[in-house]
């Protein structure tokens, strides 16, 4: 069982689903053979950006519960810094206690249990510009027996960029026989891409999350993948049981719609997908992810427009879904993990989330669908993203390149 924040920590059948995912491909010629990216409609490519979400058409109601600001605390941990990397956005622990790291510019790294760095050839070009780049990265479920590696990235295209899903091959020094299985599509500027990969607790199919890429309503638009949470089998097609599986195209793909910038992406044991998102000038969200409901992004959000314009809280629709907890002003989270290790027992069934301009490590106690800031803690560096070792420690990627290992003081 691999310990990647992103990797589920129990074979449990995904809850509330109908899905059947297709068998698992488990060798060099599976991944070879994978199919072609589903095509999408001709769009020309998006070339400016607006300043603001749409003018609102209803009466705010303000928010008045779920928010989950606290002033930060000195950490109780023993802090070591374990290798220090060049812009790093992503880490996949492996079961060896060996992980990989991903460099924004397109580079992987693998850090050895013995602490040495090596450089991992075969990375997919990148188009390095605002927030995209080679971003994230998860071993497959069968990892220990197929070496299959998936990675999400900015891919260079005509006027701009795509989000884009590949997997390759993980020989230890390399990624071989690299695939292009899934492209958002909608391409051109913007940042916010999401992008963050969960397989599902049955191993047979996974979710990614797609930005809106600062374009505001496209994550209301059914016909585009930009602004949702997609359901896809291990080859990167719609997965069978999606909510509007019959609709083909992105419709057949959406899990749920109507997110900002999804960045961490969850499964806990009792099946219950967790995901949190940047919100824009505060409104940062946790969210329980349910099929085939819409979160509100850019109708409502309990931030406001940079530009200080308001935009109406979620009660203010109350047939869109609403955030578990709520950041504002923003914390601007990062990674996320479910913590289920012995070295920090009483962290046990919590979410640790990062986060960025909050400078801070963040413990969620999850209650079923329920969900609690338990603490908040002052790390003093922006967490990029956050895993749970082998042995229990916890593991922060920073946005000043160093990977830091926690553990209990003595």
């Amino acid at each position: 069982m691999l310990s990647s924040s992103r990797t589920p920590f129990v074979a449990l059948v995904l809850a509330a689903t109908a899905c059947s995912a297709q068998p698992q491909q488990s060798n060099a010629a599976a991944a070879a053979a994978a199919p072609t990216p589903t095509a999408r409609p001709n769009r020309a490519p998006v070339t400016s950006l607006p300043d603001d979400a749409p003018a609102a058409t209803i009466r705010n109601v303000p928010a008045t519960t779920g928010r989950a600001n606290r002033a930060a605390t000195k950490p109780p941990f023993a802090q070591a810094t374990l290798a220090t990397f060049s812009e790093p956005f992503a880490i996949a622990v492996l079961p060896d206690g060996s992980a990989l790291v991903t460099e924004k510019a397109g580079k992987i790294k693998l850090r050895r249990a013995d602490g040495s760095i090596a450089d991992i050839t075969g990375a997919p070009k990148v188009l390095n510009d605002n927030q995209g780049g080679l971003l994230d990265i998860a071993p497959a479920p069968d990892f220990a027996k197929s070496k299959l590696v998936y990675i999400s990235y900015s891919e260079p295209r005509p006027g701009g960029s795509s989000l884009a899903l590949a997997r390759g091959q993980f020989t230890g020094t390399a990624l071989v026989n690299l695939q292009v299985l899934w492209r958002a599509g909608s391409d051109g500027v913007g940042g916010q891409f999401g992008a963050n990969i969960a397989f599902a607790p049955d191993g047979k199919s996974l979710f990614l999350s797609s930005g809106e890429r600062q374009r505001f309503t496209p994550a209301q638009d059914p016909e585009q993948a930009l602004g949702k949470i997609l359901h896809l089998t291990l080859d990167g097609e719609a997965a069978p049981g999606n909510p509007m599986a019959a609709a083909g195209g992105v419709r057949a793909e959406t899990w749920s719609s109507g997110h900002r910038n999804p960045y961490g992406l969850v499964f806990t044991p009792d099946g219950r997908l967790w995901e949190e998102e940047m919100g824009p000038k505060g409104g940062d969200e946790l969210n329980l992810i349910l099929p085939g409901k819409n979160y509100g992004w850019p109708i409502v959000s309990n931030g406001d427009n940079y530009s200080g314009k308001p935009i109406p809280d979620h009660p203010s629709r109350p047939d869109l879904e609403a955030p578990k907890l709520w950041w504002n002003p923003s914390i601007s989270p990062g990674g996320m993990a479910y913590y289920s290790g012995e070295m920090f027992p009483a962290y046990r069934g919590s979410l640790l989330i990062g986060a960025l301009s909050g400078e801070s490590l963040i413990r969620v106690a999850l209650n079923g669908d329920s969900a609690t800031v338990a603490d908040q803690w002052d790390m003093g560096a922006r967490i990029r993203d956050v895993a749970q070792a082998p042995d229990g420690a916890i593991w922060l990627l920073q946005d000043d390149g160093k990977l830091v290992r926690l553990s209990p003081k003595p």
